[in-house]
């Protein structure tokens, strides 16, 4: 079993991994996937954005990066679950905003905090249809591996996430389970509430949490 310590330090790259190997054969998600990445990579390794003085800029840029990977209007309607169709047009375009700060504040923002980046090993890709699975594991110390997937859609001509599974838990339905643990308990207001406060405690998934199945 992994470490938590070893796990909660993953949990923090996997969004925006640092490095990549191919390992299988690709198809177009793994490989849109992949040009993604690379592009962090290159926003890391720019001298220009490089140091304390360019924290603000160089993160943009990894969010607008993420932004194109990652369909954080997908996630978050996901992630609320049977409570999005109650919500009005602008509630939905709130929670989708403050879904995307919640994950660029617990991910994004962590992503040039850490040095030793991980190496992603791409595996299998599966597609049926509009939607597909990218099979990846990251190598951790003392040879243990935390296995990721990356289920995406195609839409637009372009594939793209709208839910990772770490270890078999899925982010989306780790967020779900909390949210509307929240609206049920107290409120959507107060979800909404929790969310604007920068102090929110939803935790991610860190792969041994039980309940986090995966959807299509």
């Amino acid at each position: 079993m992994v470490k938590h310590h070893t796990r909660v330090i993953c949990t923090l790259l996997i969004l925006l991994p640092l490095g990549a190997v191919q390992h299988a054969w690709a198809g177009p998600p793994t490989d849109q996937l992949r040009a993604g990445v690379d592009r962090v990579i290159a926003i890391l390794r720019d001298p220009g954005l490089a140091g304390d003085k360019q924290v603000i800029p160089r993160r943009a840029a990894i969010s607008k990066v993420a932004a194109e990977i990652f369909d954080f209007g997908e996630m978050a309607k996901r992630s609320l679950g049977q409570h999005w169709e109650r919500r009005t047009g602008p509630e939905r375009q709130e929670f989708v905003r403050l879904f995307t700060d919640l994950i660029e504040r617990s991910y994004i923002s962590k992503v040039d905090q850490h040095a030793a980046a991980a190496t992603m090993i791409y595996g299998a890709e599966t597609v049926d249809g509009n939607y597909a699975v990218v099979q990846t594991t990251v190598p951790l110390a003392h040879g243990d591996t935390l296995p990721l997937a990356y289920r995406m859609y195609q839409t637009d001509g372009r594939w793209r996430v709208y839910d990772l599974s770490i270890d078999g838990v899925s982010l989306v339905a780790n967020y779900r389970a909390q949210f509307n643990r929240i609206v049920r308990t107290a409120s959507y207001d107060e979800l909404v509430a929790r969310l604007k406060s920068n102090q929110a405690d939803f935790s991610a998934p860190s792969g041994t949490s039980p309940g986090g199945k995966t959807e299509r």
